[in-house]
């Protein structure tokens, strides 16, 4: 099992910047790709970016593509979002999770077997 607990959601202005951050903690984190996911108000929850168990190779959105990135640090048991550019419709309830899946470009939110509580990112015009 892996526990995973988000950080760095928060208020911002438009075209501003955030950086979410995961820490896993449980088995070992290279073991798991990883995503971030997010729920806007009223709308169901997506995949935003994913990345694999090395983190050589990383997937996102085309909304995202060019103003977010995702990476993580295995020695750090952690996974990052840099967002830049914001935009109002990046406003949502963001999620990290985990998958044991080899196959890390799925991209099915039912392949993710943990979750993170999420954090809220609102992005004010």
């Amino acid at each position: 099992q892996v526990q995973l607990v988000e950080s760095g959601g928060g208020l911002v202005q438009t075209g501003g910047s955030l950086r979410l951050s995961c820490a896993a903690s449980g088995r070992m984190f290279s073991d798991f790709a990883m995503g971030w996911f997010r729920q806007p108000p009223g709308k169901d929850r997506e995949l935003v970016s994913a990345i694999s168990r090395s983190g050589t190779d990383t997937y996102s959105k085309d909304s995202v593509r060019g103003r977010f990135t995702i990476s993580r640090d295995n020695a750090k048991n952690t996974v990052y979002l840099q967002m830049n550019s914001m935009r109002f419709e990046d406003t949502a309830v963001y999620f990290c999770a985990a998958t044991e899946r080899a196959d890390w470009t799925s991209f099915v939110l039912g392949d993710y077997n943990y979750w993170g509580q999420g954090t809220q990112v609102t992005v004010s015009s």
